[in-house]
């Protein structure tokens, strides 16, 4: 190949290898039963689990207080059956868990 020494590694032609996102955050929040500021501060949602049921989905808001949290700002719907969702979402504000009644709510983020 014109261009590439193959005996010199230093001059060889660089192998690029194809890496996907990593699927957990750096921190978790657990066990989170009511309204809950994870992060005032921008950040990425990676996974959210419903570890118990409820009678009623929750949601995950891109805002900085529990107050602030509205479909307007809405980043994700946690269905009210146990099973995980991953978001992969950058918020821009900040990120705030509400589960539904009796729902808890684990959440991995960065």
């Amino acid at each position: 190949m014109a261009g590439s020494d193959q005996t010199n590694p230093a001059n060889a032609i660089p192998v690029y290898v194809a890496t996907s996102p990593s699927i957990t955050g750096q921190k978790t929040a657990l066990n989170i039963t009511s309204a809950t500021v994870v992060k005032a501060a921008p950040g990425q949602v990676l996974t959210v689990t419903v570890v118990v049921a409820g009678s009623a989905p929750g949601t995950v808001n891109d805002c900085l207080t529990t107050g602030a949290a509205a479909a307007s700002n809405a980043i994700a719907s946690l269905p009210a059956a146990v099973g995980s969702q991953q978001l992969n979402f950058p918020c821009q504000v900040g990120i705030v868990v509400t589960p539904g009644t009796g729902q808890t709510i684990a959440i991995s983020y960065s």
